[in-house]
């Protein structure tokens, strides 16, 4: 039978984010772990619901609100968790940084042991659990420091995309690559076919158009940046916000653009970087 893909959204902390079971004959995959101890609880409540075993638990990037809930989804289950060198690197490496920030803002809802991949494929690498046969595709720095996405069978029309493209919800650019994951979006669309399904880390499953979403919002963003006046830093950031508020008409996940603006500011080279403004923030 043809997999069936189940996406789980937890929002807890007002931090919508996805993560996904694909459903096999006989095994289950999971795709991302969302951010928390409830969020990886929702999604093991669904594994058990579907009642087949989890075989592996493939990561799309390394950002925390991806990988937090894996530890609360395996409780005690032994699978490999499958990554690319550069998100297992990125994980490793931030998740220190990620726990000093996360903790004040999550208490106990951010697990206090995490868990980081414990397989490592290459770019291209196909891999199979029972029925199910995922390909990724290492994209390198973009949204995040670094960034994969994973194809489902054949024709590849079935995209887990990660962060490449919220759907209409704000976005975090505060790790300031937006160049390369302008590049990544370019790609793409170039290169995806164009009944692909891209199913993204924020928001409901959709088509290409949530590339070209996603790039309006990017060039949104850095062209309100450059327009505001930076004499008022807190002036300034209430200008981009109102821009980036009108060009997604709503408030999921605000708090991800408006710790990004500084950040954008500073590597822009419009705003000097002070303390802890200088300092990677936020779940992004």
């Amino acid at each position: 039978m043809p997999a069936t893909v189940h996406r789980v959204e937890s929002s807890v902390g007002a931090t919508p984010v996805n993560a996904y079971l694909i459903e096999g004959e006989r095994d289950v995959v999971a795709v991302d772990g969302t951010l928390t101890v409830s969020g990886g609880e929702e999604l093991g409540d669904r594994l058990a619901a579907i009642a087949k075993p989890l075989s592996a638990v493939v990561l799309t990037h390394a950002h925390p609100d991806h990988y937090g809930g894996v530890v609360a989804l395996l409780d005690a289950q032994e699978a490999p968790i499958v990554a690319t060198a550069g998100v297992d690197e990125g994980i490793r490496r931030d998740d220190p940084i990620k726990e000093e920030i996360l903790r004040p803002m999550f208490g106990d809802e951010w697990p206090a042991e995490r868990v980081f991949p414990t397989e490592i494929v290459n770019d291209g690498a196909e891999v199979s659990f029972g029925d199910i046969e995922l390909t990724v595709r290492d994209l390198g720095p973009g949204e995040s420091p670094h960034d994969s996405v994973w194809f489902l069978g054949e024709p590849k029309t079935t995209v887990f995309s990660g962060d490449q493209a919220y759907n209409r919800m704000h976005c975090f650019l505060g790790d300031g690559y937006w160049e390369d994951w302008l590049a990544n979006i370019q790609a793409l669309a170039d290169q995806l076919p164009p009944d692909a399904t891209l199913h993204p880390g924020h928001g409901k499953p959709g088509g290409l158009d949530l590339l070209t979403w996603q790039r309006g919002y990017i060039d949104r963003f850095i062209e309100a940046v450059h327009a505001a006046d930076w004499s008022d830093a807190d002036g300034a950031t209430d200008e981009v916000m109102a821009a980036l508020r009108k060009y997604v008409g709503g408030e999921d996940l605000l708090f991800l653009a408006q710790l990004s603006v500084v950040p954008v500011a500073v590597k822009l080279g419009l705003l000097e970087a002070q303390g802890e403004e200088a300092k990677d923030q936020g779940p992004g």
